[in-house]
């Protein structure tokens, strides 16, 4: 047998059992698949390319966009990004170079406001709160809901990390493209855009939060009210700190932003365009205002807080000032009782026949006269 027959022979022996294990492992396959792809499930929510403010047309995948912006000097991408996983941000990281430490960043949720420089780039997060409609606040009602907006600033991109759906950034994008004068000016423009949508849904949360605390202080403060919720002292303290506690958590996420911002107006922190820090400022003055309101209402809860506490020991004080009142009259039924109890023969009174009667009415004048004198004196 010639090496060309013994070769062929060899490979067809091979080919039979290559094949049965094929068809042994070719169940297994769609499962494998199905894996794969779930694993693989985007999280971009846009990608787009702008050259001269215009977005340019068709789907765009990252890698092909930033190649696209680095060939023009007016150009950049911009990657929406909801709750990235890390494989995904990894590969995102990959291709516009971003530092570790960031992107670490952008996969965690719950990040304090900062703004970091990493070289060329830029590297900025924000906390978003939001107003959670009510009809009637209550112990476990939840007042604010709060998420994070994360931004990757450099010369030819911007990518948004949102965690969270406190402040949608799908209608930021939508009113940039109408205002092409704006977006022209780069990613710094993006992100001012970001930062002003975020700060602005804080103002309509402050202000909505202003008006459950006027409710709470009419509860609290007005006779009627208060007096047709006697015997609930205890679920209004609950009411009044569950709201304490949600201005609480929105005040974390509006004071802290203060540097970051106060950074950017200055230029310390990062390299912004001059005519974007105008923008910038704006953006400041309104959170200035915002955390000035925070800060008032913050003291007017802990007044409220510090009242209701004290009209319950009020009231704790009138009830056992009444308890003691009706105490002291019943003891004078208790006393008189006990001293003709102890049935000894020689009692005043005792072998007359007008006795009880006379005892009983000066029970009952002690007691009318005791009554009288508590009710003059605010006991009763």
């Amino acid at each position: 047998m010639t090496d060309e027959q013994l070769a062929g022979s060899l490979s067809r022996a091979l080919a039979r059992p290559v094949r049965a294990m094929s068809r042994m492992l070719s169940p297994a396959m769609p499962a494998t698949t199905t894996a794969v792809q779930q694993d693989t499930a985007s999280s971009i929510v846009d990608c787009a390319l702008y050259v001269d403010g215009v977005r340019q047309p068709g789907d765009w995948h990252y890698a092909e966009a930033l190649t696209a912006a680095r060939k023009h000097r007016h150009a950049f991408v911009w990657v929406g990004l909801k709750e990235p996983g890390g494989r995904e941000m990894a590969a995102i990281a990959e291709t516009f170079q971003l530092h570790e430490l960031a992107v670490e960043d952008a996969v965690n949720s719950s990040q304090r406001p900062k703004v970091e420089r990493y070289s060329d780039m830029t590297f900025m997060t924000m906390r978003t709160a939001r107003y959670v409609e009510h009809d009637e606040l209550t112990e476990s009602s939840e007042v604010v809901e709060t998420g994070d907006v994360l931004m990757f600033i450099g010369e030819h991109f911007i990518i948004t990390v949102r965690h969270g759906d406190a402040c949608r950034l799908t209608p930021v994008r939508t009113d940039l493209e109408r205002r092409r004068e704006v977006l022209a000016r780069g990613p710094w423009a993006v992100a001012y855009a970001v930062a002003d949508t975020v700060v602005d849904v804080m103002v309509e949360v402050v202000a909505a939060i202003e008006e459950d605390v006027a409710i709470i202080e009419d509860q609290v403060f007005s006779p009627a009210k208060r007096n047709k919720a006697k015997g609930k002292g205890t679920d209004r303290i609950q009411r009044v700190y569950q709201l304490k506690r949600e201005l609480m958590e929105f005040k974390r996420a509006v004071l802290p932003l203060q540097r970051p911002l106060a950074g950017l107006v200055s230029g310390q922190l990062a390299d912004v365009p001059e005519e974007i820090r105008r923008y910038f400022r704006d953006v400041n003055d309104h959170l200035v205002r915002t955390v000035e309101q925070v800060l008032y209402l913050d003291d007017v809860i802990n007044s409220v807080l510090q009242a209701r506490l004290a009209q319950v020991s009020v009231d704790q004080n009138n009830d056992m000032r009444k308890i003691a009142a009706w105490a002291g009259i019943a003891a004078v039924w208790t006393s008189v009782a006990g001293v003709y109890g102890m049935n000894f023969d020689f009692m005043p009174e005792t072998k007359w026949v007008f006795g009880y009667p006379g005892v009983m009415t000066l029970m009952v004048v002690a007691s009318a006269l005791l009554y009288r004198a508590f009710r003059r004196s605010g006991w009763l």
